[in-house]
């Protein structure tokens, strides 16, 4: 089948393999873009298997309260914009009044003007003439320590995480937030891993075995060895600490007294 050329960007762009190798893989795959990044995690060009859409990925995030909300946009000028900043600001005090866990529930939320925000943003992209969505919202009703952070100073935070915690430590929690932002953190613990995630890692962890020519008798080792691996980079609590790489995140909120119950974090313009 004939490949586009947008279709290997978008793999180079989530995966950071070549090129050349990017269109091997997704011939191979017969377009299949999930496919394809596995085929290249097997093959070692791989970097990372980001899977993102690129048509909204610009935007901002912004947070009141209890509520984190990410709008999409398809540009950072339209991300700078006084008007979308101002509208995010309110959508998420909406979400923020109406407790409203999630994109749909958030969508439905009403601003003071009795629009929705999914009518607001619809009515704000047909202004601007670009498109622009709610990409993710949250609202978490317990304690909470809320962090924006601007990859730029001309432009407003794009990166937002939100952390739900029990004790004291302010500045524990503070930090735990930081490392949540720079390294990107999918789940809390190897616990909340979905089966069929851990299955598959496992399996594609397998297949590298043996395209490397591992002894079939270490093949299991190594497998456990490369998943325990997956779970330091994805889960919180096995991560090592940027405050301390010698203490692991587990560590660093046990000895703070501090547990975080869930987290959420939301990036815009990647």
């Amino acid at each position: 089948m004939a490949i586009k050329a947008a279709d290997v960007k978008k793999l180079r762009d989530a995966t950071g393999a070549g090129m050349m190798d990017a269109k091997k893989a997704l011939t191979e795959a017969e377009g299949d873009f999930d496919k394809a990044v596995d085929l290249l995690r097997v093959a070692g060009a791989a970097k990372a298997a980001k899977r993102s859409d690129r048509e909204a990925s610009n935007g901002l995030v912004a947070a009141a309260g209890h509520a984190l909300v990410h709008i999409g946009s398809e540009t950072d000028f339209v991300a700078k914009n006084a008007e979308f900043m101002a509208t995010a600001d309110q959508i998420a005090q909406a979400v923020e009044d109406a407790k409203a866990d999630g994109k749909d529930a958030a969508g439905a939320a009403a601003l003071p003007d009795g629009t929705t925000v999914a009518q607001t943003l619809g009515a704000l992209a047909a202004k601007i003439g670009e498109k622009i969505e709610l990409a993710d919202a949250a609202y978490f009703d317990g304690t909470v320590e809320v962090y924006l952070h601007r990859r730029s100073q001309d432009l407003p935070p794009q990166v937002g995480v939100m952390v739900e915690y029990k004790g004291d430590d302010a500045a524990a929690i503070h930090g735990i937030c930081l490392q949540i932002a720079a390294m990107s953190p999918r789940w809390l613990s190897r616990e909340q891993v979905p089966a069929e995630i851990v299955d598959h890692e496992r399996t594609v962890a397998r297949e590298i075995a043996v395209e490397e020519g591992k002894p079939e008798k270490i093949l299991d080792r190594i497998i456990d060895g490369r998943l325990n691996g997956f779970f330091k980079e994805n889960c919180l609590l096995e991560q090592a600490a940027v405050s301390d790489d010698k203490k692991t995140v587990e560590k660093i909120l046990k000895e703070a007294g501090v547990t975080v119950t869930r987290f959420v974090r939301f990036s815009a313009g990647d």
